[in-house]
């Protein structure tokens, strides 16, 4: 996120303005950006109106700061579960995981990156380019667990890890608005699933495949 000033802030000023941040993002996320209204991120995070304008003067300030806020969390997530990616079975478990953790709320909300980019986008240019950046991160970490899979000998040699880690990326930013509608995660599962079993038709056959190397995800 940007400071803001946020390094001249006492600790409690700190903890007041986290406060605020954590509702104003929790609240975007279920009731959208555009029927969230400063006074329900005020009620919700229990300051005053003076507390709340000291920190965020207005709600594009504060929209910036939770696009920041969620975009630290997805990215710190799908870090720790494709940093070391290098197998077919790590695909997978990836999937796996994105799957349970939009089940907790039966597919309702969509992506915390992607719901907010449906809104922003086309609003807010300066969003708009923040959010370009956060899922150009999120894809490079696919592409580089592709390119760990290609040198390993999982993938072939000539294999495009680029157009591969794009199409996953699609995959399940449709599959999460398909699970959003449906309220129901198994359009997200399909979507995943067709992706992933693209990725697998660019496999090195198995009697040329050398023994995959490196761990897997965790």
């Amino acid at each position: 996120m940007r400071d803001n000033g946020d390094s001249r802030l006492t600790e409690r000023g700190r903890a007041t303005r986290e406060r605020i941040l954590t509702a104003a993002a929790d609240m975007m996320y279920v009731k959208g950006v555009a029927l969230t209204t400063l006074d329900d991120v005020r009620a919700a995070s229990g300051t005053s109106k003076s507390q709340l304008y000291r920190h965020y003067p207005d709600k594009d300030a504060l929209m910036r700061d939770v696009v920041a806020l969620r975009a630290a969390e997805v990215l710190e997530r799908q870090y720790q579960h494709l940093q070391r990616l290098s197998s077919f079975r790590g695909l997978e478990r990836w999937r796996d995981a994105l799957i349970e953790r939009n089940a907790l709320h039966n597919g309702a909300y969509g992506c915390p990156l992607g719901s907010l980019a449906s809104e922003l986008a086309d609003q807010d240019e300066e969003a708009r380019r923040a959010m370009a950046r956060h899922f150009a991160a999120w894809e490079d970490l696919l592409e580089a667990g592709l390119a760990r899979m290609r040198d390993s000998g999982v993938l072939r040699a000539d294999v495009d890890v680029s157009g591969l880690a794009t199409g996953l990326m699609a995959a399940l930013q449709g599959g999460y608005l398909l699970a959003q509608t449906a309220r129901d995660v198994e359009p997200m599962r399909i979507a995943l699933d067709m992706a992933i079993a693209h990725v697998k038709a660019h496999a090195v056959p198995a009697g040329e495949a050398s023994a995959e190397a490196g761990s897997d995800v965790g």
